[in-house]
């Protein structure tokens, strides 16, 4: 008989905790791809909407530890700071979470990835967009609408908050939290979107509760990393993720 463990066969459920681990080895070192690097992992061999469920309750306690490393203080400095972005993306996020289930994946990870897979590129090729203080406002809506959208439909609203605070040379320390911040309120408006929806139920949610312990094990070990890191090593780092992560989308967009 075979073993089956949260609903999954017991080798899914190894891969399942494999993916984890990575997925928050590489969140650790360089602040984000969580949900990208958990979400291409799970397609593999779960449902899309499990997949889903399965990356949520880890994305939300692993954002409360990258949110709050550095201290309350200077956590709910950049909430204030970056209320205007977080606030689009909130809305965004219980804008287009109901339509998960009917529009089409592979547009939606070809809409994101193009764009996001040009930016990450030319800067890696030296052509640095750097936008000034008085596009901020502005960019902070465009992106957060953005994240929001795709978040929502897809779990992933990584790439567009990167590629914003990286356009604004955002200081390494700062931007690893302001991303702990933001990502977090999106993991709760997440969580509580799809327990309406339904994505998260009785059979998903105790794999998501599940994968918080690797996921949280595998980002421990990528802190010690980006420690480590200067900020231009770090930039190219954030940089080359950033690529990878957009080069899967588009991936999945015409795997179709």
């Amino acid at each position: 008989m075979e073993t089956v463990i949260f609903g999954l066969p017991l080798a899914l459920f190894v891969a399942a905790i494999i993916v984890s681990v990575f997925a928050g080895f590489v969140k650790g070192a360089v602040g984000f791809a969580m949900p990208m690097v958990m979400i291409s992992g799970f397609s593999m061999f779960l449902p899309a909407q499990t997949a889903l469920a399965a990356l949520i309750f880890a994305t939300v306690l692993t954002n409360v530890a990258q949110a709050f490393r550095q201290g309350p203080r200077a956590a709910i400095d950049s909430l204030v700071k970056y209320k205007r972005l977080i606030g689009v993306l909130v809305v965004f996020i219980f804008i287009s979470a109901p339509l998960v289930t009917i529009l089409p994946a592979w547009l939606l990870y070809l809409l994101l990835g193009v764009p996001i897979l040009l930016f990450a590129v030319t800067q890696l090729m030296g052509r640095q967009l750097t936008l000034s203080a008085e596009r901020r406002n502005r960019a902070e809506v465009l992106m957060g609408a953005v994240a929001g959208f795709f978040g929502g439909i897809s779990g992933v609203w990584g790439p567009p908050i990167v590629a914003y605070l990286l356009s604004f040379n955002t200081e390494k320390a700062e931007m690893v939290r302001v991303q702990g911040v933001v990502f977090l309120i999106g993991g709760v408006v997440l969580l509580g979107s799809h327990l309406t929806s339904g994505v998260l139920n009785a059979q998903t949610i105790p794999l998501s509760a599940a994968l918080i312990i690797p996921a949280s094990v595998g980002m421990w070990l990528g802190f010690r990393v980006q420690d480590r890191l200067d900020p231009v090593k770090f930039r190219k780092a954030t940089l080359a993720i950033l690529a990878i992560a957009a080069l899967n989308l588009v991936r999945k967009g015409l795997m179709g």
